[in-house]
């Protein structure tokens, strides 16, 4: 089923390594011919960096396609498959946004309302007035991107934030995991649960993402990979922390993000409430210099400038506050639009787009925390090859 909207060096890697997809007709595309693609593309990301594994996904046009190379588990001599579980980081925000939009749908919270009426902790404080969708969209005016040291349980944080205030001068997005975080909290609250129960029961489990996890079962660890800092190449996993599970907890393989994908695409039909709260999070909600932010995910223009989706990605989208003015009203059109969202743990990096017009969707995992620009640049080159063959 389709959804219809109604509502360094980095040249590098965009020519040069591309096989001549173009003379193949649209449904001559075999795996072997796309594994070659990938193969090709990412080999000087994967030189670059010492990246020791990395799995892509390419959904399109109701099939898929799969990509993987390297070792999931240097020590065990464990290579990476289509069932390796790597960590999302912040594209666990993307589940989080549609669960609060779940939440909306059922009737459970209102995206509208001050976070202090799901939150009453952050009544009076300079969070008290911004809303649950100013959460989802990163419109706090300042929040920091990580909870502060001194903030070590969820009790330490609300003191924290009962004294924080809007810095004066900030940009109006400010990429926080605080923010993101807390609209997990305010949905599972909402919902009458923890977060990882009330994810799995309402989003994860509904969607048939069956190896999407918050906590990895022990009979799945053995599927779980390493990875592996960029510091000292040591095997690391993501540690835990306050607000983890809600901003940069997920786990999953490479299936289960194909099959997000084709929700997100429509292609897969599932509970209608949960496909209608999926379409909202899609919607455009404020404009930045480089994309309009919807609820997580970003939308750029379809084609896209690889100046500007490289520019979208910078480190400073992330690290600084950014001016970024509201829409009059939310953008639904999906037409002409490019979903993307990156996420990355210390030893992970990970990038997913989707394209409805293309009906096509990219996912790719690494367990190296490769360099947003850099991941984002080789998928942009794959996803332009795959679409050289409709000429």
């Amino acid at each position: 089923m389709r959804m219809i909207y109604g509502c360094a060096g980095l040249g590098l890697f965009a020519t040069g390594f591309v096989m001549p997809l173009s003379a193949m007709p649209v449904s001559a595309m075999t795996e072997t011919e796309f594994q070659k693609a990938a193969a090709e593309i990412f080999a000087p990301v994967i030189a670059e960096y010492e990246v020791p594994g990395l799995a892509v996904g390419l959904t399109w046009q109701g099939r898929d396609y799969v990509y993987t190379t390297g070792m999931a588990d240097r020590a065990a001599d464990k290579p990476v498959t289509d069932k390796t579980l790597f960590e999302l980081g912040s594209i666990s925000k993307t589940f989080n946004v549609a669960l609060a939009a779940l939440a909306e749908q059922q009737g459970h919270l209102s995206l509208s309302d001050p976070a202090s009426v799901q939150l009453p902790d952050l009544k009076d404080s300079g969070l008290g007035a911004v809303t649950l969708m100013d959460l989802a969209t990163h419109q706090t005016g300042g929040l920091p991107l990580q909870v502060p040291d001194e903030a070590r349980d969820d009790s330490a944080l609300m003191r924290w934030l009962q004294t924080w205030q809007p810095v004066p001068g900030a940009g109006e997005r400010s990429y926080s995991n605080i923010s993101i975080g807390l609209l997990g909290r305010a949905s599972a609250e909402a919902f009458g649960g923890d977060y990882a129960t009330v994810l799995r029961d309402h989003v994860l489990h509904p969607m048939g993402l069956e190896n999407t996890y918050v906590d990895v079962p022990q009979a799945q660890m053995p599927q779980y990979a390493f990875g592996y800092s960029r510091t000292d190449d040591s095997p690391v996993r993501v540690n835990p922390g306050v607000l983890d599970s809600e901003a940069y907890g997920l786990k999953s393989d490479l299936r289960d993000m194909l099959r997000f994908l084709q929700i997100n695409l429509g292609d897969v039909k599932i509970l209608p409430e949960l496909q209608d709260a999926v379409i909202k999070t899609h919607a455009g909600q404020t404009r930045t210099r480089h994309f309009d932010q919807a609820m997580i995910w970003e939308r750029y223009p379809w084609p896209v400038q690889r100046e500007q989706l490289l520019a979208g990605n910078a480190p400073e989208m992330v690290t600084e506050s950014q001016p970024a003015t509201r829409l009059a009203e939310p953008e639904t059109s999906g037409q002409g639009v490019l979903f993307s969202k990156t996420g990355s743990t210390n030893g992970f990096g990970g990038y997913v787009a989707f394209i409805p017009d293309e009906d096509l969707g990219l996912v790719i995992m690494s367990n190296r925390n490769v360099p947003l620009p850099a991941r984002v640049d080789a998928g942009l080159t794959l996803i332009e090859s795959v679409l050289e063959m409709k000429q």
